[in-house]
């Protein structure tokens, strides 16, 4: 298995369901902006709760699935080590359950950054635009989301990499050696508050809610499926949904490449990248030789 074309084609597919469930969430399951103009624990509850729901249905379905039931066994599995019990590193010794807890903590996070561009939005704090007021800008910037989600979670996590950064914070998220569903949201609380802290952005340019909900959609959606730990899930007894991410995978096998997103290209252009050869794993011992040769 290699990082190639179809794992692109993949990506693509992926970001359009993220499009797709934020503007059905903005329909269906989102305050209006006069109710959203005055903070209260009505709304701002109601977001936390369709969001806990969410992550709940998307990772703890997975979940259910793939390691709880085994539903398909190990077929499309990346690697067959098991989630981890009995293991002091983990919240009450076990992963799956640790990676809840802090998974309900991404998502209190992610509901705060929400909720923040909602009032900013009903206020006039942020300048919001229409499909209808501007139908081109509001195209683009649904091109250019996923751009920005990679370029912001490379340089982000490049950072999380070092010294007591990684120490301090990141290193909970790699006690995640195997990853499942609920691995992709389970980190330090330091890191799921600035996970998606470039929402601020939408501050300084127009936009609209659905691309607050897109961008968010990157982690809530994004994260879960992206560890699940397989490359497939099987949908009746010959067809298969694409969730997995090879890439990603990698990162957490081998700990200092792939540190973006697939389709990307600052992994490449930074010398991090690994396709999953055997010649990606010269390069990265390679790499690494360099390093330790020359610290400094």
């Amino acid at each position: 298995m290699t990082c190639d074309g179809v794992a692109h084609g993949t990506q693509i597919g992926t970001r359009f369901l993220f499009l797709a469930i934020a503007c059905a969430l903005y329909l269906c399951f989102s305050p209006d902006l006069e109710t959203a103009r005055t903070l209260s624990v009505g709304w701002v509850s109601e977001i936390l709760i369709r969001n806990i729901a969410l992550i709940t249905i998307v990772a703890g379905g997975l979940h259910v699935v793939l390691w709880a039931k085994k539903l398909q066994g190990d077929e499309f599995k990346y690697f067959l080590r098991p989630m981890a019990t009995n293991v002091r590193a983990f919240f009450f010794r076990d992963q799956v359950l640790d990676n809840i807890l802090w998974s309900l903590v991404a998502v209190v996070f992610m509901t705060f950054w929400e909720c923040l561009m909602w009032y900013a939005y009903a206020n006039g704090i942020a300048a919001m635009i229409t499909f209808e007021t501007a139908p081109i800008w509001f195209l683009i910037l649904i091109v250019l989301i996923p751009i920005e989600a990679g370029f912001h979670f490379y340089f982000f996590h490049r950072l999380l990499h070092v010294g007591k950064l990684y120490t301090w914070v990141h290193s909970w998220h790699h006690k995640n050696i195997q990853t499942g569903p609920w691995s992709g949201l389970a980190m330090h609380p330091a890191e799921s508050f600035f996970l998606r802290a470039d929402i601020l952005w939408f501050f300084l340019i127009p936009a609209h809610p659905i691309h607050v909900l897109f961008l968010i959609m990157h982690s809530t959606i994004g994260a879960p499926t992206s560890h699940t730990g397989f490359e497939r899930v099987k949908v009746g007894k010959s067809k298969w949904l694409e969730v997995g991410d090879f890439f990603h995978q990698l990162h957490h096998r081998f700990f200092d490449c792939n540190y973006g997103t697939d389709e990307t290209p600052w992994d490449k252009w930074f010398g991090t990248f690994h396709d999953g050869t055997d010649a990606g794993n010269e390069l990265i011992k390679e790499r690494r030789s360099k390093i330790w040769l020359n610290p400094s």
